[in-house]
């Protein structure tokens, strides 16, 4: 906007210089022909309709006259000397003459000298209000174009940043439109290429899933290993048996951490009811103790039946490696409050037994696919993704999970989730 108006203002300078010019020196030409050509009783008349119609008025110059300078601007010099190569060098120019305000400009008849007024609105171009004007209409007009402009651009960004925010929802986002400048076209090109390939993978591993449990877990598989089994002795098909079951749970926890939790089927979930249910279940066990403090009625959204496999693999982990030292039961506590946290309110779930619990530097391990500790190494009934299972789930659920020793001894494992809406 500043060039634009100094371009203006220098292409109108020359101009404005010469039509102010050449309206003064009509004007005093004018008058002054008017004056010497009419008859001495008319020029009283003659003077009145010049001021009452043309706003000019004329005055004889004194010697006495108090002159100011001439107006303060940048284009009176250049007025001054083309207007003194038209009326003579003894052209006097002035701001204010006696008080009075005005453009006064001088010239001669014969040997008398007078003074010609002209109303300064005549002479001015745009003024400070009309400038301020004209710059008020072109930053509007410049701000209406830049939003424009703007959200042109930004409507790609806010396609492919809804279109991301869908693949971490779990959904599948439509095809971004190849259009637009070549920057906008190679990102929505290598991020459909990305969604498709993702497709890919997850339809690859539906199929490699439903081949490994279908064949290991069907009937037909079943049988056939049993037919082996029975050519075998007592003791050899007591062993196979074990081997067949610990495969079983192995390739069951597979399934469950290879198996994504969808956020569309997410649903209010009575959390309560599902840790009772998950207690009475605990409890037909001979080797768990079960201590309950659920509070009730608290709802969370979710998947009730990924919430259930978090819950039954907390309470296998706490059978198989928390023991009470010098005993062979697990006692286990489960517990469920609504608790503040930050500026609202959360549901905390505490899973805890009293056996030994770990070393706090090996806390971390214990979230990693595929590790176990030496606790439990001399068991080949897991492959250790039981917690790793958990975290994957609770992660989904956009909770967190926290995993300490228990005061007194034994292992804390804590579910802080949002309460459903």
């Amino acid at each position: 906007m500043a060039s634009w108006i100094g371009m203006i203002s220098a292409v109108q300078r020359g101009p404005q210089v010469e039509q102010t010019a050449d309206l003064v020196i009509s004007v005093v030409t004018i008058t002054k022909a008017a004056l010497t050509h009419s008859a001495p009783e008319l020029r009283r008349e003659l003077l009145f309709e010049l001021v009452s119609n043309e706003g000019i008025r004329i005055f004889t110059l004194e010697s006495s006259d108090a002159v100011d300078p001439p107006p303060d601007s940048t284009l009176m010099p250049e007025i001054e000397a083309i207007i003194k190569s038209k009326l003579g060098a003894d052209t006097r120019f002035s701001s204010r003459v006696n008080g009075t305000a005005g453009f006064w400009i001088s010239f001669k008849i014969d040997d008398d000298g007078y003074w010609l007024m002209l109303e300064r609105e005549r002479l001015e171009g745009l003024t400070g209000v009309q400038w301020l004007g004209w710059a008020t209409v072109v930053g509007a007009l410049s701000v209406v174009g830049a939003a424009l402009i703007s959200s042109l651009v930004n409507l790609p960004l806010a396609r492919l940043t809804a279109a991301a925010r869908a693949i971490a929802q779990g959904k599948k986002p439509d095809r971004l439109p190849e259009k637009g400048s070549k920057e906008i076209i190679e990102a929505n090109r290598s991020f459909n290429q990305m969604v498709e390939d993702l497709q890919q993978v997850e339809s690859d591993r539906a199929v490699i899933l439903a081949g490994i449990s279908h064949d290991l877990r069907t009937p037909l598989a079943r049988m056939q290993l049993e037919l082996e089994m029975a050519k075998l002795s007592n003791e050899a098909r007591e062993g196979m048996q074990s081997d067949i079951g610990q495969m079983d749970a192995i390739i069951g926890q597979f399934l469950d951490y290879a198996k994504p939790t969808e956020a569309a089927t997410f649903v209010p979930v009575d959390i309560s009811d599902l840790l009772q249910d998950t207690a009475r279940e605990a409890e037909r066990m001979l080797d768990i103790h079960v201590t309950t403090h659920i509070e009730e009625g608290v709802h969370v959204m979710g998947n009730a039946t990924d919430l259930r496999r978090v819950f039954n693999n907390l309470v296998e982990n706490a059978r198989r490696y928390g023991k009470t030292e010098g005993s062979d039961f697990t006692e286990l506590d489960i517990s469920c409050r609504i608790k503040p946290h930050g500026l609202g309110k959360r549901v905390v779930i505490e899973v805890q037994d009293h056996g030994q619990g770990v070393p706090d530097d090996h806390i971390e391990l214990l979230l990693k696919p595929f590790t176990r500790m030496d606790s439990a190494r001399g068991q080949a009934n897991g492959a250790g993704l039981g917690l790793a299972i958990v975290e994957r789930v609770v992660s989904r659920h956009n909770a967190e999970l926290q995993v300490s020793n228990r005061d007194g001894g034994g292992l804390r494992i804590a579910l802080v989730m949002p309460l459903a809406s």
